[in-house]
């Protein structure tokens, strides 16, 4: 009923008249023309219930609902094509949308831009990272967070926990936001035990089940027996290492449900600390930043609470790390002299990148002690 609901909603909208359309940080802000009342969409690739990066988005969203004010529009499984722009439009022209979160990477260029420039007096905000000053309306923004350092404390926990010191990691693509996942992964586990290893697999999309699956499966049968992941839906590979027998952490929420033997801990998002500032801002009529980051200590990001296989030196070594990358904003993961797993420096003795670093950014390694190849 609900796919209905969209289709007839996009269909209705198509048959409007043109002429019907509503005619950051340091680096900049725009102004919006908000209300009190406040109408907000919310739009996501996958399932609200996916146990993953929608989940993690429509978790934020249900915050907001409960702010006085405020109405929420959601529409999920909208895929990164020309659906997405017709859904922004519909949500705009049928029920008076003034704030946007096009949640998926895709929906960036050219969906929101082209959308963007039709309604400037829309405000878009995407989550990604993607807005450039100068070269993007100033109507549309970006936001996201450093989810790098939790990454790191899951490595702690999962070298803590295996005894072959064999980890593995299922990821999408090797941009550099996964790379920098896999790599702080792998630099946690080992500042654990130097000699272990984590083996990375690439399925190629961020939503591939069958291949999600078969990934997990040979890994354990290659005696990995912690793994992680960076796909949008973690749901298949919890639930495939509970039924091998090994353990699992999480990404995006929290899977503990999914493996509650195997799950040790993950590294989550916190939207609605986002969602939150956004929404007040704009009831406020305040200018709403074009870029947003944050991590740990801004509360943008979080580690799922520890599983029952997790020892207690496992615990007390992670939350004494989290403590030091909660206090000090500079805590480097990425530290030199550190080497690519093919033997070239990428970080020189003596210069460290916390994870503000933009150089972090262009990541296109992995680091040595990881099994796998980028290309």
């Amino acid at each position: 009923m609900r796919d209905q609901h969209l289709v007839s909603r996009r269909t209705l909208l198509q048959g409007m008249a043109a002429g019907t359309a509503v005619a950051t940080t340091g680096l900049g802000t725009s102004r919006p023309a908000f209300a009190k009342d406040l109408v907000v969409g919310f739009i996501y690739v996958g399932p609200k219930d996916d146990y993953g990066y929608n989940q993690a988005h429509a978790e934020g969203a249900t915050i907001i609902k409960k702010i006085p004010g405020v109405t929420v529009l959601e529409e999920e499984k909208v895929p990164e094509t020309l659906d997405v722009q017709k859904t922004m439009e519909s949500m705009i022209e049928l029920d008076g949308a003034s704030l946007i979160f096009p949640t998926s990477f895709g929906y960036f260029d050219p969906h929101m831009l082209k959308v963007a420039a039709k309604y400037p007096d829309v405000q878009f905000r995407h989550c990604g990272g993607l807005w450039t000053e100068g070269k993007h309306p100033k109507n549309t923004g970006s936001y996201f967070g450093y989810i790098g350092r939790a990454q790191y404390l899951s490595g702690i926990v999962a070298a803590h926990t295996s005894k072959t010191k064999k980890l593995g990691f299922i990821a999408a693509k090797p941009i550099p936001q996964v790379l920098i996942n896999v790599n702080s992964f792998a630099l946690g586990a080992k500042s654990v035990d130097p000699t272990i290893t984590t083996q990375v697999i690439f399925t190629g999309d961020w939503s591939l089940p069958v291949k999600e699956a078969e990934a997990t499966n040979s890994l354990a049968d290659q005696g990995v027996d912690v793994i992680t992941c960076h796909v949008d839906g973690p749901k298949v590979i919890m639930e495939t290492a509970e039924r091998r027998g090994i353990f699992c952490t999480g990404y995006h929420a929290d899977q503990s449900k999914l493996a509650p033997k195997g799950y040790l801990t993950g590294a989550e998002w916190n939207w609605s600390k986002v969602y939150e500032a956004f929404v007040t801002e704009a009831q406020a009529g305040k200018p709403l930043p074009n870029f947003v980051r944050g991590g740990l200590s801004d509360g943008f990001v979080k580690t799922s609470a520890y599983g029952p296989a997790v020892s207690e030196e496992a615990r007390k070594q992670a939350d004494s790390v989290k403590a030091e990358m909660i206090k000090s904003p500079d805590y480097a993961v990425f530290k030199g002299p550190l080497k690519s797993n093919i033997g070239k420096e990428v970080i020189p003795a003596g210069k460290s990148y916390p994870e503000t670093a933009i150089e972090l950014e262009s990541t296109d390694y992995l680091v040595e002690g990881i099994i796998g190849a980028i290309g």
